[in-house]
């Protein structure tokens, strides 16, 4: 009910904003946290669960994969019961682990799939032992509203931290992060700091990524394979959807909401497995059962930043794919990979079109290669700024979603300003 009240308050009151405000004065990088993080984990029990997160396993039924690491070997066994109910259940799962060139090799990674669960609906659960530390998840609602947080090139620094603070205090149901998660760039450790920086949000919460250009790290003869610590780590539910590849996948939030996680780095031209499993995945869709689909990419197809013009996992991605999402009546594709925040117009093959998703790239998230600045001029582009933030995207009904970007306040970490806000509106003349 709740809810449903401050929804309807902002209905009443909310209008775009066409600009940023002229006087905003951009805040400069911070530091990195790699390195205090890093101390941290040095004197943690080698059998304690570290690097806790949970995501959606798509399916009939409602199911959270947990996933954790530790330094020793240790059950991959999660204990869980709900808040009113004193029955412990328990789940098993899979226990794998990787090396990194001759220098790294990582902890065991535990993988368990937990359920069916009850919608919006509290969970406790314990990894690897009943006696281990007590975590606590929340599954998503079953109906409407449903609220995401969206957020890319996350990375590990202060504004991360103010970002990742700012996001708890949203009230969110499932995150989605647009690619470029630890920056590790080949240093495996920083891997394992960032799994602890965004542990506590992200084992409370179902956190669903994708890929960026910062995960490949593939060395040419010395490690060919691509992808190596993002695909044992953040394992995504690819398989339940009927994916050969963890790159790419998709799933459905309360049947509501089907959320393409598309991969920039994984071959997409037409006659690729990601290009004919899109096409299968989009015919399953039933539109009058699952209103909304949206899209999760790392390389904007739309961009009118000056920074990452012209690559190939933008411009190629865009030729082979955007007929398929316009003909399946897309509503939205989120983008990382550049480090500002823009919105557009609804739009096709580079012009307006009413029945075209809108187009927005968050890929501010606080990493530590700093803002891209510098704008072109261009005329279906309607707000940008190059500012350290996050989105989130209210989906109130069948018909009306409200989406707001929240920009870092560089005054006050504890105020997020809401510096864009628009009405996503379904269209019913462009019905697929």
């Amino acid at each position: 009910m709740l809810k449903w009240m401050m929804a309807l308050k902002s209905l009443l009151v909310v209008s775009a904003i066409a600009t940023a405000g002229g006087h905003y004065r951009r805040p400069p990088p911070r530091r990195s946290l790699a390195a205090s993080l890093s101390k941290q984990l040095a004197g943690v029990d080698p059998t304690s669960p570290q690097q806790v997160h949970v995501s959606l396993s798509d399916g009939n039924e409602m199911r959270m994969r947990i996933s954790w690491i530790t330094s020793a070997p240790s059950p991959s066994i999660v204990f869980y019961s709900t808040a009113n109910n004193n029955t412990l259940l328990s789940a098993n799962g899979t226990t794998t682990r990787y090396s990194y060139l001759i220098l790294y090799r990582s902890g065991y990674i535990h993988h368990v799939t937990v359920g069916p669960l009850n919608a919006d609906a509290i969970y406790y659960y314990r990894c690897g032992s009943i006696s281990a530390r007590q975590y606590i998840f929340k599954t998503p609602p079953s109906q409407y509203p449903i609220k995401f947080a969206i957020t890319g090139d996350l990375g590990q620094t202060e504004w991360t931290r103010s970002t990742l603070r700012h996001i708890e205090k949203s009230d969110y149901d499932v995150l989605l992060l647009a690619g470029d998660l630890s920056y590790a760039d080949f240093y495996q450790p920083w891997w394992d700091t960032f799994g602890q920086l965004v542990q506590p949000l992200a084992s409370s919460r179902a956190w669903m990524v994708s890929q960026g250009n910062h995960e490949v790290e593939r060395i040419p003869f010395i490690h060919p394979e691509a992808f190596t610590s993002y695909n044992a780590r953040w394992l995504m539910p690819y398989k339940e959807c009927a994916s050969s590849s963890n790159l790419y996948y998709s799933f459905q939030v309360s049947g509501i909401v089907h959320v393409l996680m598309l991969g920039s780095y994984a071959g997409f031209r037409p006659g690729s497995g990601q290009y004919s499993w899109l096409q299968d995945d989009l015919e399953k869709v039933d539109r009058s059962k699952t209103p909304w689909l949206i899209a999760v990419i790392h390389a904007p197809w739309y961009n009118s930043n000056e920074a990452h013009q012209g690559e190939y996992e933008s411009v190629g991605m865009k030729i082979a794919m955007e007929d398929l999402l316009y003909r399946a009546r897309v509503d939205a594709i989120f983008a990382g990979h550049v480090h500002a925040y823009e919105r557009f117009v609804r739009v096709y093959r580079d012009k307006a079109d009413e029945c075209g998703p809108v187009h927005i790239t968050v890929g501010d998230g606080g990493n530590r290669e700093g803002l891209a600045k510098r704008f072109m001029e261009a005329n279906i582009s309607a707000f940008r700024e190059a500012s350290f933030g996050h989105g989130q995207l209210w989906v109130i009904n069948a018909t009306h979603a409200l989406w707001t970007w929240h920009r870092n306040d560089d005054e006050d970490d504890n105020v997020a300003v809401a510096s864009d806000q628009f009405w996503l509106t379904k269209l019913s003349r462009c019905s697929p």
